[in-house]
């Protein structure tokens, strides 16, 4: 098909991402990505996976995307949330995971009492949420708060940041995380 090589590179580039950065992001080589973009190489159903995982996208989203240019649906219902996180201590509830193209990624999250993420993470995107229910002490580089229901955060996720339930009961927080880290 030789619309995937131009759709990946249309992909990357609205994402901000070097090739290099994808090939690190992916596993799947530089060169090899080159040569899939340029339609040069046919890339195996696992390469196109990987690719589009770092990405934010699925083989069926892009595939779906191929064919109709439409959204799967603009519409998703808490059954449907697809769970990425462990739902016993840190929940992340994804929404709308087959959405063709993400720019953005959507999380419902619960907080268990006690519950943290496991370390400081730091990646390459702009991190918002706002808490809903609880408290959560949230640090970011060298700096922490605690934020309450109705607070909310912004920041450069290139920091290291991690997130602390600190009240005595369940926390919640939506947010958003652009480019969509999965």
């Amino acid at each position: 098909m030789a619309v995937v090589g131009a759709k990946l590179k249309a992909m990357r580039t609205r994402r901000g991402l070097g090739m290099r950065e994808l090939a690190t992001r992916s596993g799947v080589s530089h060169s090899a990505i080159s040569l899939i973009e340029r339609e040069r190489m046919s890339p195996s159903v696992d390469t196109l996976g990987a690719i589009l995982a770092a990405l934010g996208t699925t083989l069926s989203s892009f595939f779906a995307d191929l064919e109709s240019g439409l959204p799967s649906q603009p519409f998703y219902r808490a059954e449907a949330l697809v769970e990425i996180g462990r739902p016993d201590r840190v929940s992340y509830r994804l929404i709308g995971m087959d959405y063709p193209n993400r720019r953005m990624l959507m999380l419902a999250e619960r907080y268990a009492p006690g519950a943290a993420t496991e370390t400081s993470i730091a990646h390459r995107a702009e991190e918002a949420g706002f808490v809903t229910r609880g408290a959560v002490e949230v640090t970011v580089g060298d700096r922490t708060a605690v934020l309450r229901q109705g607070d909310g955060y912004y920041f450069d996720s290139q920091q290291p940041h991690r997130f602390r339930n600190v009240d005595p009961g369940v926390s919640e927080i939506v947010s958003a995380i652009t480019p969509p880290t999965y």
